[in-house]
């Protein structure tokens, strides 16, 4: 048995094999074993695509450490490959030396031509690299479950994805009662898919034990993190959590209009479960309309969100704009996906950035923030309601497929922390002879709120240009150019309410990475990596990106060089050109993955070379 800091597994096979629950069961048990995760699940972008053919093939990979873990890893340790077509669309992503659990039921000549395979590549020398555990899990798995009669083959032949994580809690050492736990909750109905189940994930755990002389071992130990109460959250529950959280704190019911778009449709089914919350969620029949039921919302006084991805956002165009002519608390959600169009529904992308800066008619600015890692949307997506509420405007809010599905331990927040927004919202009726000014504005150029009914404060709102103040229709050219100037300077003024830019390393140095958005762990270990060789890097991660905070210009002028590292082909380096010209230039990827540490490694090395050879 081997000790190891961290191992990387890879669970992989058709859409109906449970690749996606098994992962998860292993990374909730390693969770609770102590071990710091982060997860990322792989899904395939057809419903219903042939079985046993690449297109269909669906994976979840975990990294699991005694150590802080940043990213879902960079190379699989351990691949488990239930059918050939699971094999031929990972093994190039496993780690020299790694090992491969093949479902040998599946490695048959007709699921060999599915996957593109000319013959069976077990017996060819292209995996030679590897070490290869043969299981019969289908098999296997049926004569384990031989002695329950009352259970057809079908359902015997589906408890197959626990026999196959059973075989892998033996090899890492996992304790097989939270799982059991779980499947005795998860069909609680059900007594005998109960047994079945247990009796397929113990049948595995033995099956590699009789075989324990062929196979490595491993003990992962526990991780030394703070103290405190953790779950596991993904994204998408985080940003909904956060959401809930900035309408508690203001007051303000949250009210949802939205269209299912993948990756984002996850925080509606999130927020659908609140509604003892004061939650209020509408599915509407397009993204258009979904916007527009938002803004309603706001209007009426609500916290008012919208969600989606790429393409939805470009529906919701207009909408937005309309919002921020109004003048209106509506925090948008964009979940990232590979583009343009419908591009890659299930694959993560940064390629929204210009979108949501510049997507909208006329001079139409918007405020922008990005969370950074599934458990930092919790507190991004507050932060976007927050800042919509006290400054009476649009947020967007960018996360991405990789971090919206991912998971990672989450300690619970101080709510304390996050316990009072202050809105502009005017309560009860107005007194004095006075007239009400729906536009007139503090000194942050914000507007107070005034929902319908509220006696004395009826007013003009709309789309058309207003006069200064009152809101009134005006054509006024003079007017039209103040009102822009005002509009872009409220947002402006945002940077007075947001927090400094923090620096990972030293403020001065060779070379300045920049990223954003959900490739924070990557390019923090890969800084750290190159740190610990003594070279002069640091690591600004942008979460605020419109307005940047103001102390971003001094910290980019303490170093030689910038680099700027994104999902994208070149967004973010474009902007920081344009504001601070500092000549950044790019790392870019656009194959609908994340980034590798490794590759970042490489390419910092790379850029610090050639500051010194200039």
């Amino acid at each position: 048995m081997k000790e190891v800091e961290s191992v990387v597994i890879r669970f992989s096979g058709d859409s109906g094999d449970g690749m996606q629950l098994t992962g998860t069961q292993f990374s909730n048990t390693s969770a609770l074993m102590g071990n710091d995760i982060s997860t990322f699940p792989d899904f395939p972008a057809e419903i219903r695509a042939p079985q046993g053919t690449i297109a269909g093939v669906s994976g979840f990979q975990v990294n699991i450490g005694a150590t802080h873990i940043n990213t879902p890893g960079d190379e699989p340790d351990v691949l488990v490959a239930m059918n050939p077509a699971a094999l031929k669309a990972n093994v190039h992503a496993l780690k020299k030396g790694g090992t491969i659990i093949c479902n040998m039921d599946a490695f048959d000549d007709r699921n060999f031509e599915k996957a593109g395979y000319k013959g069976n590549p077990l017996d060819t020398h292209e995996l030679d690299a590897y070490q290869i555990i043969k299981a019969q899990i289908t098999t296997q798995t049926m004569e384990a479950l031989k002695d329950m009669t009352e259970l057809d083959s079908k359902s015997k032949g589906r408890c197959k994805n626990f026999y196959a994580l059973g075989i892998t809690y033996f090899i890492f050492h996992r304790d097989l009662a939270p799982t059991e736990k779980f499947i005795a909750q998860q069909f609680a109905k059900k007594p005998m898919l109960i047994e079945a189940n247990v009796k397929a994930l113990r049948a595995g755990y033995n099956y590699a034990e009789t075989i324990e002389a062929q196979v490595s071992t491993y003990k992962i130990p526990p991780a030394k993190i703070e103290p405190g109460t953790y779950r596991q959250i993904n994204g998408n529950t985080g940003t909904a959590w956060g959401l809930i959280q900035a309408s508690m704190a203001s007051g303000r019911p949250l009210f949802q209009g939205t269209y299912p778009i993948t990756p984002a449709s996850d925080i509606l089914h999130e927020l659908s479960k609140y509604k003892h919350f004061g939650v209020k969620t509408f599915q509407a029949e397009d993204e258009i309309a979904a916007c527009a039921s938002a803004i309603g919302a706001a209007y009426g006084g609500a916290l008012a969100l919208t969600t989606s991805s790429g393409p939805g956002i470009a529906l919701k165009g207009e909408a937005i704009g309309l919002a921020m002519m109004y003048e209106l608390p509506l925090v948008v959600v964009n979940v990232q996906r590979g583009g343009p169009s419908t591009g890659l529904p299930t694959k993560t992308e940064q390629s929204d950035l210009n979108m949501t800066l510049y997507g909208r008619n006329g001079e139409c600015p918007v405020i922008v923030v990005a969370a950074s890692r599934p458990n930092d949307c919790f507190h991004m997506a507050y932060e976007a309601g927050r800042l919509a509420l006290e400054h009476m405007t649009p947020v967007v809010l960018l996360t991405d497929g990789y971090i919206a599905n991912g998971t990672e331990p989450w300690k619970l927040p101080d709510l304390a922390q996050y316990s009072k927004i202050k809105t502009k919202l005017i309560e009860g009726a107005k007194t004095g002879e006075d007239k009400y000014l729906p536009y007139k504005r503090d000194d942050k150029l914000v507007r107070t709120w005034a929902i319908p009914g509220t006696p004395g404060y009826e007013h003009r709102i709309g789309g058309l240009e207003k006069a200064e103040d009152s809101g009134n229709v005006s054509y006024d050219p003079g007017n039209h150019e103040k009102m822009v100037h005002i509009r872009q300077e409220k947002i402006a003024r945002v940077a007075s309410d947001i927090p400094d830019q923090e620096v990972v390393g030293d403020k001065t140095g060779d070379l300045l990475v920049i990223s954003w958005g959900g490739t924070f762990g990557a390019t923090y270990s890969a800084v750290n990596e190159v740190r610990k060789a003594g070279k002069k890097v640091s690591l600004a991660h942008i979460r605020y990106i419109n307005p940047m905070p103001t102390n971003l210009a001094e910290i980019i002028k303490g170093f030689k060089k910038v680099l700027v590292c994104e999902l994208n082909l070149g967004q973010m380096r474009d902007v920081i050109n344009s504001r601070y010209h500092c000549n950044a230039v790019g790392y870019n990827k656009v194959q609908g993955l994340p980034f590798k540490i490794s590759e970042l490694v490489t390419v910092i090395n790379k850029e610090l070379e050639n500051t010194k050879l200039q």
